[in-house]
């Protein structure tokens, strides 16, 4: 094969490669054998925000958010439908039972929300992160 022929075939890898968007999501990874309900927290420019309630389905993996993190700490707090239980930790975090997004994480009674513990995920600013849930309460993932 000729030069011009393996010059066009690189150029051609590089563009495919270069028109590829970096892959930016925080994912979360139910690896038990029930439903999980999953709620987050984090930092942005606007300050604290909480969400829930994802539904994660047995060993099955979804995303929470998409496209760049605006954080390098997420928290994490998941309960087992099934069988009970939950992964969780020492950072206290404003939720609901429905489903929720709440600004802040101060004074959470008296704004009419419950306190709970959640886990912390250090990215290490990763633009893609996936936390993994095992079956294992006490251990958070990773």
């Amino acid at each position: 094969m000729n030069r011009k022929f393996w010059v066009g075939l690189g150029a051609t890898v590089l563009l495919a490669a270069a028109g590829t968007p970096a892959k930016a999501d925080l994912k979360l990874c139910n690896n038990t054998a029930s439903k999980v309900g999953v709620a987050i927290a984090y930092k942005n420019k606007d300050g604290w925000k909480s969400e829930g309630w994802w539904t994660a389905e047995p060993q099955k993996c979804l995303n929470l958010l998409k496209g760049p993190l605006p954080s390098r700490y997420y928290y994490v707090y998941a309960v087992d439908l099934v069988k009970g239980g939950s992964w969780g930790g020492k950072a206290q975090i404003c939720i609901k039972d429905k489903l929720f997004t709440i600004a802040g994480i101060d004074n959470c009674e008296q704004r009419g929300y419950q306190k709970q513990g959640f886990f912390e995920v250090d990215t290490g600013e990763e633009a893609d992160w996936t936390v993994s849930l095992s079956g294992d309460k006490t251990t958070p993932g990773q």
